[in-house]
């Protein structure tokens, strides 16, 4: 159990991909706290689900669209006792090209997906006993670093996310790493939309498990502390087609 008696927060942590992930970390022997921000029911199951593999859970909620919400997220984590991860992995994800991008679309996609984690990565770091240490993951997308005309909003954001790991790695070490995920294909769609082209992109010519995103998450959790400032992309190849 790699993570045994180490506390976790992840945020976005009731659904899709958090939810595994906290899950897995449960697995692993952490305790959860897990973010969520209008899924209170989702959240509870979850943390029932996890206290029955004999481990702790708290769900909190908090809207990180609003600074102040985010800002408190990490307070209120560590009110039992303090951090030693914390994934930021809450994300605003809609598909709009540049024509379609108003500036309340653009300000949301900062808000939540680059200064939440600001936020919350500042407010961990805070916390954290300077002997203890500590590990930030945060989660990217493979447009990150190769960047396309979809999403446009969305992916600016998390270019800017994949800026952030790196310099946060470099200002928090030897005592913090941060590393980042890059994900591609893992999920269907939530909106149900066809994905046959996307999938024919991806040289690995399958879309990713969620245990294969799990395992990743736990190397940069639990392994090496010397590995600190990269990004590891799980996308089956899809950052180089």
């Amino acid at each position: 159990m790699r993570l045994c008696g180490k506390k976790v927060l992840i945020t976005g942590g009731a659904r899709r991909i958090g939810r595994a992930l906290a899950l897995a970390m449960a697995r692993e022997g952490a305790d959860v706290v897990v973010h969520h921000g209008h899924r209170p029911e989702e959240a509870q199951q979850l943390c029932r689900e996890i206290a029955g593999m004999g481990r702790q859970a708290e769900a909190i909620q908090a809207d990180l669209d609003d600074p102040a919400q985010a800002e408190d997220l990490v307070k209120q984590a560590a009110a039992s006792g303090p951090l030693f991860g914390l994934v930021n992995n809450a994300a605003v994800f809609e598909s709009l090209k540049l024509a379609d991008t108003d500036l309340a679309a653009w300000e949301r996609h900062l808000r939540v997906n680059l200064t939440a984690p600001f936020l919350i990565s500042r407010a961990f770091v805070a916390q954290c006993a300077p002997s203890a240490g500590g590990r930030i993951v945060n989660i990217l997308d493979w447009r990150a670093l190769r960047p396309g005309r979809d999403h446009f909003p969305y992916t600016v954001s998390k270019a800017a996310l994949a800026a952030m790991t790196r310099i946060l790695a470099l200002e928090l070490a030897p005592a913090i790493t941060v590393n980042g995920l890059a994900l591609g294909a893992i999920l269907p769609a939530s909106d149900g939309s066809d994905e046959t082209l996307v999938l024919k992109r991806v040289p690995a010519g399958r879309r990713g498990e969620l245990g294969e995103v799990a395992e990743a998450l736990l190397f940069l959790l639990a392994g090496p502390a010397y590995v600190t400032g990269e990004i590891l992309h799980v996308d089956g190849g899809r950052h180089l087609a």
